[in-house]
């Protein structure tokens, strides 16, 4: 999933765009990962190494984490309050969702250490089944959401909802809401 670039940012007032958006940034971090673990075994933990690891961690430990919590705390049971909730299913997409997030988190675990290792000029193995794994699973998951998740959303969510969800999503990032402008 290319993004285009020099895009305008989403805002909280658009907060399944913002989400969107996110997917797209989660798979650049992830594109990093790969360079960064062919740039290790020819430049081993040089600068850029370093610099690489860093902003991986970075991204990882904020924004990656605050969208599985704007998607676990707010729009998963925004979606379970909606009329249309049972009669779609939508309770197996969310659990297999959830589950994956779990997956994915795990598998962070595993990955963080060696990144912090080299964030801070130590040499340290990516190995590459790890990075195997954590990659696929962020591309599968975004995928599906993407794909399913995200249409779902714009189409069973009203806009009291949407404010709720953006509200929220600002309030975890430290971020004022934008004013909502009357019509």
């Amino acid at each position: 999933m290319p993004l285009i670039e020099n895009q305008t940012a989403a805002g909280f007032d658009h907060p399944l765009e913002m989400l969107h958006a996110c997917h797209g940034k989660i798979l650049q971090q992830c594109g990093t990962l790969k360079k960064l673990a062919a740039h290790l075994p020819v430049h081993g933990c040089d600068e850029p190494a370093q610099q690489a690891a860093q902003a991986i961690l970075r991204y990882f430990d904020t924004a990656g984490k605050f969208h599985h919590q704007d998607e676990e705390i707010d729009l998963f049971p925004a979606l379970r309050t909606c009329a249309e909730f049972e009669q779609i299913s939508l309770e197996p997409l969310l659990g297999r969702l959830l589950a994956e997030h779990e997956d994915m988190l795990a598998s962070w675990q595993e990955l963080r250490p060696l990144l912090m290792q080299i964030a801070v000029g130590n040499n340290a193995a990516l190995p590459d089944a790890l990075l195997e794994r954590f990659i696929q699973s962020h591309s599968n998951h975004i995928a599906v959401e993407e794909s399913e998740l995200l249409p779902l959303a714009e189409r069973l969510l009203d806009r009291r909802h949407l404010i709720r969800l953006g509200m929220h999503m600002a309030e975890r990032r430290g971020a004022r809401f934008p004013a909502m402008h009357s019509r």
